[in-house]
């Protein structure tokens, strides 16, 4: 358990922290999720068409450090690759 004061305020900041970036983090893996739903479906419009919410959510959470810039990218180039296929 935390003795000092710095350690007891780190322990909350942490807390709060982690509490924001599993916002984030549920987010992406929900657009994700039912992107890939619209995929297998053959729906390929409407995963078409989810895409800017994707790319704005990967974005959003580079941009606070919750994911790195480079993981932002590979995961929006891996999922416009797979929804651009050709069936």
């Amino acid at each position: 358990m935390a003795i000092t004061q710095s350690a007891k305020k780190a322990i909350r900041q942490s807390a709060k922290r982690k509490k924001q970036n599993v916002v984030y983090k549920d987010k992406i893996k929900a657009l994700v999720k039912e992107a890939r739903a619209l995929v297998l479906a053959k729906k390929m419009a409407e995963a078409d068409k989810l895409l800017p919410e994707i790319y704005s959510a990967l974005d959003k959470a580079a941009k606070v450090g919750v994911i790195k810039k480079n993981n932002a990218s590979r995961r929006k180039s891996r999922l416009t690759k797979l929804i651009e296929k050709k069936p």
